[in-house]
């Protein structure tokens, strides 16, 4: 079952979880692919010396980057994960027993997502799934530097797997408001290469409604303290995108 799935990894400074990542991908596949971007905190050396193939390059965007991995793989079938992303047992076992006969069909993964090692149970996280599993002459990537997505044609059948995905999203709330800073920055980058606009009223409302959207009818307060600072960074996030991109306008009208 194993020649037939290669593992992509993407990272970039994940040196305290590439090593679990990667010992859960080689329950599923012997060919591990990692991209890395430019790590400062030893994670090269822990992934070579875990055995898995790794691809130094610069930061090209998030699906660029994910492209240089796939087109480095041994395999057809890609599993497309980041490094802070553990398939759990009942996932890798799925991937094991996969036939990977039908090249037209893609695998939807459902994902649980951790702040700390609190899993967020409701709010925008809840509910998370994305397609991973595919096959690379069938689709791939495309470039959006942020907020990247997987292109197929048309006719292609969906399949959702029952095993998880746990997403270690951020350690404590310092790396998650780095990761919300940098998130915002490159999709307010990506708004304004697109021409759309931000006026003042959407930067004070949409902030509100996304709190009150994730914390109150998400049922974001069921998780506690953690549930509310994820519903507040959320909508930090969205004022800042917004705040951004209306600065960013006004700097191309100068």
């Amino acid at each position: 079952m194993h020649n037939q799935l290669s593992v992509v990894i993407i990272c970039r400074n994940e040196a305290a979880i590439i090593g679990k990542t990667i010992a859960a991908a080689k329950a599923c596949s012997d060919d591990i692919v990692v991209v890395d971007s430019g790590s400062t905190d030893g994670t090269q050396a822990i992934v070579t010396s875990l055995g898995a193939r790794l691809i130094e390059t610069g930061w090209g965007g998030y699906g660029p980057n994910k492209n240089k991995g796939v087109a480095g793989a041994q395999h057809d079938w890609i599993l497309s994960i980041d490094a802070d992303e553990i398939p759990d047992e009942t996932l890798q076992q799925e991937l094991q027993q996969l036939s990977f006969t039908d090249i037209s069909v893609v695998y939807n993964i459902r994902f649980r997502v951790f702040l700390g090692q609190q899993m967020i149970r409701f709010g925008e996280w809840s509910n998370d799934r994305h397609i991973r599993l595919y096959n690379r002459r069938h689709g791939g990537w495309n470039d959006a530097a942020v907020h990247e997505g997987l292109v197929f044609p048309a006719g292609t059948q969906t399949v959702t797997l029952k095993g998880y995905i746990h997403h270690y999203t951020s350690r404590n709330i310092a790396d998650f408001a780095a990761k919300t800073v940098n998130y915002a920055m490159l999709n307010a980058q990506k708004y304004h290469q697109q021409g759309k606009k931000a006026g003042w009223l959407k930067c004070r409302l949409a902030p509100a409604f996304s709190f009150v959207k994730n914390y109150i009818f998400r049922l974001g307060f069921l998780d506690g303290e953690a549930g509310y600072t994820v519903a507040k960074m959320n909508a930090w996030y969205t004022w800042l995108k917004y705040a951004r991109l209306r600065e960013l306008n006004r700097e191309r009208k100068n």
